[in-house]
């Protein structure tokens, strides 16, 4: 059954007289509008209404109630982008179809209301922002395992232990000490140890080994128990300070490996040392 529209004319008095157009599908939608004594066949039915006066008739416009072009069924495209308002997320500003209607000044595939740098190209994943380099090193922070701090990125943008830094904390382990006979670190070594820890957290990706040295007074066994002893508290320490335990590890020696003779009192003071040395 076709549909049919029923047009009511209403005249208002008052200082200025003029009439409204109302318009309505069918005799019961005017009654329900408090319009009672209206009829089908009266005066004011029309079967080909066209409410916005664009043209296209009511029963075949889209947007029967908003002047709109042939090409859209009725429908208007305000900002001229060819897409029809209804589907527009952006009627206001000309876009692009893939984005609905949406512009994308910087062509990052992100519509400008989304994009958190509408000005700059940038990935989905940091909202339409470029990644930052805060440290400048050529590696993108996400990938910077240092982001503070300049590195290569063979190292993952962190900075390298150099020849120089490896020298610089045996200087420094060597001077750490002990109770005689014994692992328990004595507390004038505090200031070398934390020397140690902020050379270590210059390097945060960096892996080192702590291993511990005696000389060849005394028996081999007690020796080696007593250099392994030695690393670890050394190792304990510079965990108890923050160091990623993940980073260290730690390996007695006892007498092997000698810097000097043990056959003088200088040289047995120097085989009995411990060394942080750098995992490659």
């Amino acid at each position: 059954m076709k549909k049919i529209f029923l047009i009511l004319t209403l005249v208002f008095v008052s200082a200025n007289t003029f009439s409204e157009t109302l318009y309505f599908k069918n005799c019961k939608e005017a009654r329900a509008k408090g319009y009672k004594n209206i009829k089908k066949g009266e005066p004011g039915y029309a079967k080909h209404l066209d409410r916005d006066k664009d043209g296209i008739k009511d029963k075949d416009d889209a947007c029967p109630d908003v002047a709109g072009l042939k090409e859209f069924n009725g429908c208007p495209d305000t900002d001229g982008d060819g897409i029809a308002d209804k589907d527009d997320e952006c009627p206001e500003v000309a876009g692009k179809p893939e984005l609905k209607g949406c512009p994308d000044a910087d062509n990052d595939g992100i519509a400008d209301k989304d994009d958190k740098c509408p000005q700059q190209a940038g990935p989905k994943e940091n909202n339409g922002c470029p990644w930052p380099d805060r440290d400048g090193d050529g590696v993108l922070d996400k990938d910077d395992e240092c982001p503070e701090e300049a590195g290569p990125a063979s190292n993952k943008g962190c900075p390298e232990v150099t020849q120089e830094v490896q020298t610089q904390l045996n200087s420094f382990a060597k001077t750490i000490l002990f109770d005689v006979g014994k692992s328990t670190i004595r507390p004038e070594s505090a200031t070398v140890l934390n020397n140690i820890v902020n050379v270590l957290n210059k390097y945060k990706n960096a892996k080192f080994s702590i291993e511990g040295y005696t000389d060849t007074t005394g028996s081999k066994a007690k020796n080696q128990k007593l250099s392994e002893d030695r690393a670890y508290s050394v190792k304990a320490y510079l965990v108890d300070k923050g160091i990623n335990p993940a980073r260290l590890s730690a390996k007695g020696f006892g007498p092997e490996k000698p810097i000097a003779s043990n056959k003088t009192k200088k040289g047995r003071e120097l085989n009995r040392r411990v060394e942080i040395n750098l995992v490659k």
